[in-house]
């Protein structure tokens, strides 16, 4: 996961850490323990949640949870 992306676009859409983990329905606490974790433990779940909280594309989402995938 590229979290530096993900962080950029939370920026770019002016939603916190804490806004995000309460958009997903998740303790503060634990969101920001999985972006430390380089995003390893979030579910297919959580990463559809992100995707639509933050409105990303198909493309956009790819080179943040597949960065590997992308290139």
């Amino acid at each position: 996961m590229n979290t530096a992306k993900l962080k950029g676009k939370m920026k770019e859409m002016n939603i916190t850490q804490e806004e995000l983990a309460k958009l997903m329905g998740k303790a503060t606490s634990t969101v920001n323990r999985k972006l430390q974790n380089n995003g390893e433990s979030f579910t297919v779940g959580e990463v559809q949640k992100i995707k639509s909280i933050l409105h990303l594309t198909n493309e956009e989402a790819n080179l943040i949870f597949l960065p590997e995938k992308s290139q």
